[in-house]
């Protein structure tokens, strides 16, 4: 017998071991390839997240080392900061009139192009460049020269005898003007809708139009239950970004006038890099979190009640 042979002999191969270190293995080469993720994740989100919140418990100007004041930033935000409540109103009304307006909108649309048409598809494309390009402060600043004094919407309005304004710079008009800027980025949900439209099977139509069901019966008691989910995944995710815009006000109105249009978003900047208070803005942002984690989590609550899913009983 070999020598080599002798060794296998006397010390036979741990099959458990083996199979362990092949399973961890497998590990290891998973970990190797969403590394760059992970990195990123602990370093650009884990890291800042729980610096920002060491930072919401102390006076911190950027400058000079970070003073502990504990929860002072939190009573102050909530007890002698006006514009912090004005900031939280004018926010929850752009969350809660552009949201519902921009997802019926979407739907709308995208029902108008479910029935594949010659040349839908071009007309689905055009419809969704306003959601890639909405956000950029070109589209911005546009939206002010529209709505300005001497903008496009005034000429039009002109045309039919009826004199206009700087809508943009008017107290009463102004977030209206930038819940339109919203509204009509509405391509993104859109394309949502349409996905989920074209999922209903055509049999449930068919088989309402020989009861005697008209088009507005079939879109009530088929088309909405089956898009429920469709239209919960919009809801959230709209509402999410409602609650952080930021690029449209600060492009075109700076919170004014008289803070009609001081979203939350912007008033936090405004305290981070314009008053240098980065413990204060901190503070805010934590805020921010949990009142959208609230909202969140009470709407999948009460999807338990009106959202369906085709593999739930009944």
């Amino acid at each position: 017998m070999k020598p080599s042979e002798t060794i296998r002999a006397e010390y036979p191969p741990n099959r458990k071991t083996s199979a362990k270190w092949r399973v961890w293995k497998q590990y290891l080469v998973g970990f190797a390839f969403i590394s760059p993720w992970l990195v990123g994740f602990l370093g650009f989100v884990i890291g800042p997240m729980i610096a920002s919140l060491y930072y919401s418990f102390t006076d911190f100007d950027m400058l000079t080392s970070p003073n502990w004041v504990g929860l002072d930033n939190y009573i102050t935000m909530f007890t002698n900061d006006p514009r912090f409540r004005t900031s939280i109103t004018v926010t929850l009304v752009f969350v809660f009139v552009s949201t519902p307006i921009k997802l019926a909108f979407a739907l709308l649309i995208a029902m108008l192009f479910n029935n594949k048409r010659k040349g839908s598809g071009f007309y689905t494309t055009l419809f969704y460049i306003p959601s890639i390009i909405g956000g950029s402060v070109a589209v911005a600043v546009m939206w002010r020269q529209l709505f300005g004094g001497q903008g496009a919407i005034n000429d039009i309005l002109l045309f039919f005898g009826v004199e206009g304004k700087s809508w943009i710079a008017s107290p009463d008009h102004a977030l209206m003007v930038l819940i339109l800027l919203v509204i009509w980025q509405f391509g993104s949900p859109m394309i949502i809708f349409l996905a989920g439209l074209r999922q209903i099977p055509e049999d449930l139509y068919e088989a309402a139009s020989v009861d005697g069901a008209g088009k507005f019966r079939k879109f009530l008691s088929i088309t909405i239950p089956l898009l429920t989910p469709v239209i919960f995944f919009n809801l959230i995710m709209q509402m999410i970004g409602a609650f952080l815009v930021f690029t449209q006000a600060f492009v075109t109105t700076q919170g004014g006038p008289l803070d009609r249009t001081l979203f939350y978003a912007l008033y936090l900047y405004e305290r981070a890099f314009t008053n240098y208070e980065m413990g204060y803005a901190s503070a805010m942002a934590w805020t921010l979190l949990i009142v959208i984690a609230i909202v969140t989590g009470l709407l999948f609550y009460s999807s338990k009640k009106w959202v369906f899913y085709e593999s739930e009983k009944g």
